[in-house]
């Protein structure tokens, strides 16, 4: 039978803060017990709350029915202890409270628990299908404890930092109209208004601008975004983000607004201190030198252009790849000749040709002579320039990949993240931020056989891309701009267009139609009419800075609840059906698909 607190079961310390100095005091606790230790004569239980860890001591002195309470006391059992901080005789310097303990003199247990399905520790690893089925047993974790509230903490900073800056916290709705902003919103139906659906936000992109056409300067929002796309380690259907707009703002003002809030919350929440200004690629710098618009910059394995090298070639492979416009570039993974056995490039090169690559050439280096997979196609000569144009020696392996650039820079930029995890060469506890700017505007979808927007249709172009609008769209750059941190973007925002007669022209140029226009973004085109100020912003992910600060694999590890894979949460079992009645309440069937 369950005990219940009273006014006198006032919490003293939490546990893992019960200080040195309270020595002598009485104090009260409660918490989980994550064990019990029974020693006869002597019963120790080590109580946990999100603080950490504080020891209880019960011996043959202590009252009868409190000493058979601590007996019966059982891993994830709830408890208040009252009693007195003494000095531990067996120090344990591996946690906060290790010199000392309490000597129990009365005690409630608040709360009988069963055998949980897994001990509540980071020692042990749990299978995610059990430990996400009773996520609110997984929580108690001390990792998954510290992860949310660096999350937490994250998030205070944030809204410290930018209320000092001026910004106001505006909420913008949930219920919104679908826009296109490149994923598949989540639909929400209407029961007033039958066959008809709001959707949940992908980002509140069209609200925050219509905030500075009202006038409010300085918008900031935690907030909610939703996007019904495939999951992976730093995706999932609804996240969060800190959500600014500026107005009367360069790009530079922007920047550096978002770069003093890095600043300041990893020296709070961390204590490290991130030099600034950060470095700055651009788009097209990031594709040749890493292959990915956010590349991890904490290790080097830089592309090689080693077209030039083999223009003379009789090698087929980089023959055809420079007739057609292409080129043949490379990655040397510096002494990796041990660990990238034959058998293990081989799997890159299945690797490769998965992303869209024809295949690899190789050299591994290994012997006397360098095992070159090309070799019967090249002179000697020719080898050796390429040898020294990338800086190859014994011990290392180059891997090789000829086609087209959008095939090549990318396929070489898996690749070299592949194999910097095998060769272990990310360096723990280091932090490289740099900007990506100068995006394309455009990108060509050869699906639909159009021009869609890279980032949103809202960007403002660089003004000497404007000319290329409509006679050569693939030339037009945007004023955007990403934040990368170790491999993961960060933020993504942009200057916004301001004039309703260039909106309207971007529009065009994505190929939407007067009407289509009109239904979608008719109420942003006319608020620009009325005086539209100048203005940028931009959208961070707050669970991916979270993520990446705590060292976590998955936003899963920051998440309270995460989903799954297919997007269900397997601890409530969402998504479910709806009863009959709600459907007809919304004029909704369900139809049953065919198999």
């Amino acid at each position: 039978m369950s005990e219940f607190l009273t006014a006198a079961d006032k919490r003293s310390f939490y546990c893992g803060e019960v200080p040195e100095s309270a020595v002598g005091s009485d104090v009260c606790v409660m918490g989980w017990v994550q064990r019990q230790r029974d020693l006869g004569a002597l019963i120790f239980i080590d109580l946990r709350d999100r603080t950490g860890i504080v020891q209880l001591a019960f011996d043959d002195k202590t009252d009868r029915e409190v000493f058979d309470k601590a007996f019966s006391c059982r891993a994830e059992y709830v408890v208040c202890a009252h009693g007195t901080v003494r000095e531990r005789d067996a120090k344990n310097p591996n946690i906060s409270t290790g010199n000392i303990e309490i000597y129990v003199r009365s005690m409630k247990i608040l709360s009988a628990a069963q055998t949980p399905p897994f001990e509540v520790s980071d020692a042990k690893k749990v299978k995610d299908e059990t430990a996400l089925k009773y996520r609110y047993v997984d929580l108690r974790r001390p990792e998954l404890q510290r992860n949310i509230k660096m999350r937490h903490d994250i998030a205070r900073v944030a809204r410290q930092y930018y209320y000092e800056n001026g910004f106001y916290e505006i909420e913008t709705p949930m219920m919104i109209k679908a826009t296109p902003e490149g994923a598949r919103d989540y639909l929400v139906p209407s029961r007033i208004h039958k066959g008809s659906f709001y959707a949940l936000p992908q980002s509140p992109q069209i609200y925050k601008q219509l905030l500075m056409l009202s006038g409010f300067d300085r918008y900031i929002q935690l907030a909610r975004c939703f996007r019904d796309e495939d999951l992976r380690a730093d995706r999932q259907p609804e996240f969060t983000q800190i959500d600014l707009e500026m107005s009367f703002a360069t790009q530079e003002d922007i920047m550096s607004m978002n770069e003093g809030f890095i600043k300041r919350v990893f020296r709070e929440v961390m204590n490290i201190d991130i030099k600034t200004p950060m470095p700055r690629l651009t788009f097209a710098e990031a594709m040749e030198r890493y292959g990915s618009d956010k590349p991890d910059t904490r290790y080097g394995m830089e592309i090689n252009d080693i077209s030039d090298c083999v223009r003379s070639s009789e090698f087929v492979v980089f023959k055809s790849a420079l007739a057609t416009g292409g080129s043949v570039r490379a990655i040397v993974a510096k002494g990796g000749a041990a660990t990238l056995t034959r058998k293990e490039i081989d799997k890159l090169t299945e690797h490769a040709k998965g992303i869209g690559a024809k295949g690899l050439a190789y050299v591994r280096w290994v012997d006397d002579e360098p095992n070159c997979s090309f070799a019967k196609f090249m002179t000697p000569d020719e080898l050796a320039a390429i040898y020294e144009k990338v800086g190859l020696e014994r011990g290392d392996v180059m891997l090789i990949c000829a086609d087209r650039d959008k095939v090549v820079l990318p396929t070489l930029g898996a690749l070299r993240q592949i194999v910097a995890r095998k060769l272990d060469m990310i360096p723990e506890g280091k932090f490289n931020f740099l900007w990506i700017t100068e995006f394309p505007f455009f990108e060509w979808n050869e699906e639909t056989e159009h021009w869609d927007a890279m980032h949103h249709p809202f960007t403002m172009p660089l003004e000497e891309c404007l000319p290329y609008l409509e006679s050569d769209p693939g030339q037009v750059r945007a004023k955007c701009y990403d934040m990368v941190l170790n491999g993961t973007e960060l933020l993504s925002g942009s200057i916004r267009i301001t004039d309703w007669q260039l909106q309207e022209k971007m529009f065009a140029a994505l190929g939407l139609t007067p009407d289509e226009i009109e239904a979608k973004f008719g109420f942003l085109v006319e608020a620009y009419k009325y005086g539209a100020p100048p203005h940028g912003g931009s959208g961070m992910g707050l669970d991916r800075l979270a993520m990446v600060m705590s060292g976590a694999d998955s936003l899963r590890d920051v998440l309270a609840f995460p989903k799954v894979q297919n997007a269900s949460e397997l601890m409530s079992g969402c998504p479910a059906p709806a009863d009959a009645k709600a459907l007809a309440d919304l004029s909704i069937a369900v139809i049953e698909e065919s198999k």
